[in-house]
């Protein structure tokens, strides 16, 4: 196991304290200001073991899990996520999983809302904090912080899409422009996702949504980046393998019992869920929506990588979670940041 070189520099110091200017002052007293809690985020793409990861550093480091994965806060989404088993659950606490039903949209925000007061509690108990996950919005929602926007507001969404439909996106855009000119050069006229909430911030608000932008990053922790960087085509044969075990394990059933009960919400879009629903459709076959799926995970590995490779001072491993040189590894870089008197 070696540290990734192609990545380098990485410039991560483990000892900031609170008040890193004061050190000299500091020494002249003879006392030193108490180090910051330190919080490691585990990063990488889907099928790296980052839950194996998590849980071998959290069992030697006193650690409790905080989940960043936009499908695994759902309920009963659970052959499709790759949750933590249940057995893995029991072998250290675990958050922000399975804390809503899949017809209540998750945003990031309330996700970096309920994380930050996580990891305080944590904290709090002098516990590590190990954020594991492979959602990139949700991370950095959590770490850098969204804009203070207004809620949603459902009502407006439908009559926005409704004109979107109507009229085309081109007219969403229009709109926007005319509301907030900034923020319409920067969001492409087909994206309608985005073009909406725009529009719903500035009617909300009664402010152009550029003009809202600033950010809430996290304070109070240091941060200990770790990233797994897998060989590409292992990791594809391990996507693939674990792509014909969800589907063996009834993944068209699981979907069909949160059809039945929640309807095709846009939780069930998300990767295994939306082939399962092409073989219940009559779309697909089996084999083919495994294939698909397969396909799909490869596609989101990549996307990850290329969206996790923007994380600042992240210390990347070539290796998988799950093998025995990459926890010697990644322990060492914990032990190194903990202060001594909780080593």
């Amino acid at each position: 196991m070696t540290l990734a070189p192609k990545n380098e520099p990485l410039a991560w110091s483990p000892a900031r304290t609170v008040h890193p200017l004061d050190e000299r002052a500091a020494e002249a007293c003879g006392s030193y200001s108490e180090p910051l809690p330190l919080a490691m985020i585990l990063l990488g793409p889907t099928g790296s073991g980052k839950t194996a990861l998590s849980l071998a550093l959290g069992e030697r480091f006193g650690g409790e899990i905080v989940s960043c994965d936009s499908v695994a806060v759902y309920r009963g989404m659970e052959l499709g996520t790759a949750k933590p088993t249940a057995e893995e659950r029991t072998r250290l606490p675990h958050h922000l999983i399975d804390v809503t039903e899949p017809d209540h949209p998750f945003t990031a925000g309330e996700y970096s809302r309920l994380a930050r007061k996580t990891l305080q509690e944590i904290a709090a108990r002098q516990r590590l904090p190990i954020v594991t996950g492979g959602t990139g919005l949700y991370l950095r929602a959590l770490t850098e912080g969204l804009f203070a926007g207004p809620e949603r507001q459902e009502p407006l969404r439908a009559r926005l899409r409704s004109r979107a439909q109507k009229h085309g996106s081109a007219w969403l855009h229009r709109l926007l422009e005319r509301l907030d000119p900034a923020t319409a050069a920067r969001i492409h006229a087909n994206d309608v996702p985005k073009l909406i909430r725009a529009i719903e911030v500035c009617l909300a608000s009664r402010r152009p949504m550029s003009e809202m932008m600033g950010r809430d990053p996290l304070t109070g922790f240091r941060l200990l980046r770790i990233g797994l960087n897998p060989p590409r085509q292992q990791l594809y044969v391990r996507l693939n393998r674990r792509c014909e075990a969800m589907f063996a394990a009834g993944l068209v059933e699981e979907t069909r019992a949160l059809l039945n009960r929640y309807g095709p919400v846009k939780a069930l879009d998300s990767l295994g869920y939306r082939q399962a629903r092409g073989v219940l459709e009559g779309a697909l076959s089996l084999a083919d929506a495994i294939q698909a799926a397969q396909q799909g995970h490869r596609n989101y590995a990549k996307r990850q990588m290329t969206w996790f490779r923007r994380e600042p001072e992240v210390r990347w491993m070539e290796g998988f979670g799950d093998e025995a040189e990459t926890v010697r590894v990644a322990a060492e870089l914990v032990r190194t940041a903990l202060p001594r008197a909780i080593q």
